[in-house]
């Protein structure tokens, strides 16, 4: 374990964090003595608004929940003038994670960087498992491996309040490849009610995704990469472990603890 930074009276500022990791880090820095303070999503891409929240602030928590890197520039340089140090949430998968993760690089202020696959994609299926238990997509051979929102915002505080994490660039996985089919057989097993994966082309699934407002180059990134893990399951890190102390929590665990989502 590394040494304590973070002064316990300096607030750690989260902004463009999703909620369910969101909650989870405040309520692990709340159990550590830190306190925590928040920007709404919509005044992240307003400077005045991000500079005034930076000021008396240690460390930042900085999720991107934007399709484009468009107005990054100018995040990350506020916050490279008013903050000691950065921890981004990004994606394997995201185009637009990627450019600001570089910009982060060429900012010079001490960042670290996890990328990690959440539940988000499990989530998203609720509706489908609900209302027939038929979950429709491209991929379901596609071996994955996201990890638990409370095992990212483990690793999240650490980084945060301890030193030693400084231009790491940490890939953060749950200890199993499930398939996406399988996930969702685990769904209903949990859930205790039918629910079964059906495979439709890839056009069909990039139509679905493009309903949904995202833009071509980010849903082209995403179906390449189910694409290459139906060949290629996605290898399990130890990283969750090697930081926490503890296992990363399994998808079939998760699926239990959530299973109320998909009655």
């Amino acid at each position: 374990m590394t040494d304590k930074r973070v002064d316990d009276t300096s607030p750690v500022l989260a902004v463009g964090v999703s909620g369910t990791v969101g909650r989870h880090v405040g309520l692990q820095l709340a159990a550590a003595g830190v306190r925590v303070r928040t920007l709404a999503q919509r005044e992240l891409l307003d400077p005045a608004s991000l500079e005034a929240a930076a000021q008396g602030v240690d460390a930042v928590l900085l999720g991107w929940p934007f399709p484009t890197a468009d107005g990054a520039a100018e995040v990350v340089g506020v916050l490279a003038r008013n903050v000691g140090r950065v921890v981004f949430l990004s994606s394997p998968a995201g185009r637009a994670e990627g450019e600001v993760e570089a910009l982060l690089a060429g900012s010079g202020v001490r960042h670290t960087v996890l990328r990690a696959h959440g539940f988000a994609t499990a989530l998203r299926w609720a509706e489908e498992i609900r209302s027939g238990g038929t979950v429709q997509g491209y991929g379901g051979a596609a071996g994955l491996n996201p990890v638990d929102e409370r095992d990212i915002a483990a690793v999240a505080v650490r980084a945060l309040t301890e030193d030693g994490h400084d231009g790491a660039r940490y890939v953060l996985t749950g200890p199993e490849s499930p398939t996406q089919a399988e996930q969702v057989r685990i769904i209903g097993e949990a859930a205790g009610r039918p629910a079964r994966w059906e495979e439709i082309p890839r056009e069909a699934a990039r139509r679905r995704m493009a309903a949904t407002g995202r833009p071509r180059a980010a849903i082209d990134g995403t179906l390449n990469v189910i694409h290459a893990r139906i060949a290629a399951p996605e290898p399990a890190t130890t990283t969750v472990q090697d930081l926490t102390g503890h296992p990363a929590r399994s998808f079939r665990a998760w699926a239990t603890d959530h299973a109320a989502l998909f009655h």
